[in-house]
Order: C-alpha cells, then structure tokens, then sequence
C-alpha cells in the first residue's frame, strides 16, 4: 500500500473535514427503529431462487449465485468524514466497504467509487487525496476501482461498490447460528468514541494512531474463516454497535445471544474517554431502536452500557461457530494480525427473555 504524501497540506482557508459533516462514519447510519419504520412497508419482489442473500435478514451483502462453484457478492457503503485527515478518510471509507464482502466469507474483485463533494469548499487537490486514500485500499485488497460516480453535494461523502466472488456453499450469511455456538469478536470496540473525542480535537496522536490502525485493516480472515465447517454465521461490527449486531444474528437464526462484558475487547483508553462523556449520538440512537431486545444485569455500568452500543466504522468480524472450532477461528485471526480477537459469548436457545442477554 503507498503511503500518504507528507508534503501534502490542506490548502490554507478550508475548514477541517469533519466539520463539515453532521455525523462521521458509520455513526451516519439511519437509528435502526427510524430505519426499521421506513422499511416495514417496503414492496417485495419475487426473489429469484439464484438470490441466496438477499434483504430478509439485513445481511452484510446481497449474494446472487452465477453457476455451480460461483456467487456474485455485492455491497455498497459510503459516509461523510470521520477524520480530517483527506487520506486517512478515503482509507477507512475503503476498509469499511470492503469487508461486507469478506463478512460473506468473499473475495473482492473489483470496486465502484462513490463520490459526493461540495466542490466550492473543498479544493480539487483535497478530494483527490480522499480518492487516493480509497485506491491504496484497493490496492491492497488486491483490487481495482473500475469506474463510479461523482456528484457536487452539501457534505463530503465517499464510499464504494464493492463487488466479490464466494463458493455458493461457502456463503456465511448472518442468520444461520446455531444453538450453542461461540461468539467470538475480531476487532476491539471503541471506535465511535474516539472519533467523538476527535471531533471535539481531545484526542491525542497514540489514540489518533489507534484510531486508524483499527478501521484501516481490512477483514481479511473472512473467506478463510468461511473455509472452516465450524464456522456457522458471520457478519461484522459497524454502525449498530455490538448490541445491534449480535441481535442480527439472533433475530436471524431465531435464537437469543449471550455476552460476557468482561471478555469484549476495547481500544486503549475508550473506557475513560466515554465514561468522559465522549460518546456519540448514535449510541443513544442506536439504545432507543433496540434497547427493549436487550437484558442488563442490575447496576450495569453506564459507561459499558455507551460501548456496548458504539458505533464501529470499519469494525472487526462477528463470528459464531461451534465451540471445538473456536481455537482454529482464533489462530486465523491471530495469523491475519489480529491479536484482539476473543470468545465474548454464545448463543442459546430462543427463550422467554431478552434476545440479547449481558453477563
């Protein structure tokens, strides 16, 4: 991957990146019940019997299977700057939109690039530094940007299409988890709440560091992953939190989702920062869309309670496998880089109680 040019400054008199943005990176999404009430009407369509993933389960992507050993994936994510570094934003926007395909147990093969950009703020040198950023993603993914398309808009916006192929028997869709599966998290959590801290510029250079270490790698373990026949179901962590997510796979398999707080992962220095007060709004949206899915011991701790729903831009893999296969998914992680990944809970019968249950 190139690095960014270190000679490359902002051009005197243009106002910082996320300045211009109402909400960065993932925290962008749609509240879930906003989205849940937009959606409820929706008309279907026929579904061809070649749509093997489609928008019943809120998958990561859509899958349509080509032939005997081929399924095209395909997705599409973009959103408005989360840091203001034009690089670093084109960087994370990339990873971000990547790993849907990986979360389907993929291989990306080719990208689209979305663009939206207020052309008479931003100089054409600082969007193209936001495109170059993307592309060195790509590179790295292996990856070409094939075309896309560019609009003049009020707010930065930037994303891509991301297209990949799969096994059709080795799609991992986000609902098929079984009854007494593992969960386990590939990425620690925390990102909503370090670009919460940025935005208010309380972030110092080790947690910017963190910050873009973490939503720049790109899930890669995923078709390795999807290899395994331990592996039932996979997703990954973004803009719903944890919470949201982990009830994606509940409500999906028709099941309920235990979680072990004290075994979930974090970012260096996220406690303290949230229990600071830098969290984002979507963490409160995203509590008042699913809250009533969620039990929390007695006396949970307010601040874990903010993380738990942390929006996660470019966030780790959620998988569920059976328990003997837990070491092997761990040893893929730790093989791929990363060395945070951890069982946090299982899954469990469907019962009277909350879907999503906090140890």
């Amino acid at each position: 991957m190139n690095a960014p040019d270190k000679n490359f400054a902002v051009p005197a008199g243009e106002p910082r990146l996320s300045s211009l943005s109402h909400g960065g990176g993932c925290g962008c999404k749609i509240a879930p019940g906003v989205l849940a009430e937009i959606l409820k009407d929706t008309a279907r369509m026929p579904i061809p019997k070649e749509l093997l993933v489609g928008i019943e389960t809120a998958d990561d992507a859509a899958v349509y299977q080509l032939n005997d050993e081929q399924a095209l994936i395909a997705t599409t994510d973009f959103f408005m700057p989360i840091v203001d570094d034009p690089y670093d934003f084109g960087r994370i926007a990339a990873t971000n939109a990547i790993s849907d395909v990986y979360a389907m147990g993929g291989k990306p093969i080719l990208a689209l690039a979305l663009v939206g950009m207020p052309i008479n703020v931003l100089s054409t040198a600082t969007i193209g530094r936001i495109l170059a950023g993307g592309e060195s993603v790509c590179r790295e993914a292996g990856i070409p940007i094939a075309g896309g398309h560019t609009i003049d808009s009020v707010e930065p916006i930037y994303g891509l299409v991301a297209l990949g192929l799969v096994h059709p028997k080795r799609v991992k869709r986000n609902a098929d988890a079984k009854a007494g599966d593992v969960l386990i998290l590939g990425k620690p959590l925390g990102v909503g709440v370090l670009s919460a801290a940025l935005k208010k510029e309380l972030l110092d250079a080790e947690g910017y560091g963190q910050m873009i270490a973490t939503t720049t790698r790109l899930n890669t373990p995923g078709p390795e992953l999807a290899a395994l026949d331990g592996v039932h179901a996979l997703t990954d962590v973004t803009g719903f939190g944890l919470a949201g997510h982990a009830l994606e796979l509940a409500r999906g398999a028709k099941l309920n989702v235990r979680i072990d707080w004290a075994r979930v992962p974090l970012l260096a220095g996220v406690y303290e920062l949230a229990a600071a007060g830098h969290v984002t709004g979507a963490s409160g949206r995203n509590w008042t869309g699913y809250g009533d899915e969620v039990g929390l011991p007695a006396g949970f701790d307010p601040t874990a309670k903010a993380l738990l729903t942390d929006p996660q831009t470019s966030g780790g893999l959620l998988v569920s496998c059976s328990p003997d296969a837990a070491d092997t998914v761990l040893a893929v992680f730790r093989r791929h880089g990363f060395d945070a990944a951890a069982v946090i809970g299982e899954i469990a019968e469907a019962g009277s109680g909350p879907r999503l249950q906090l140890r």
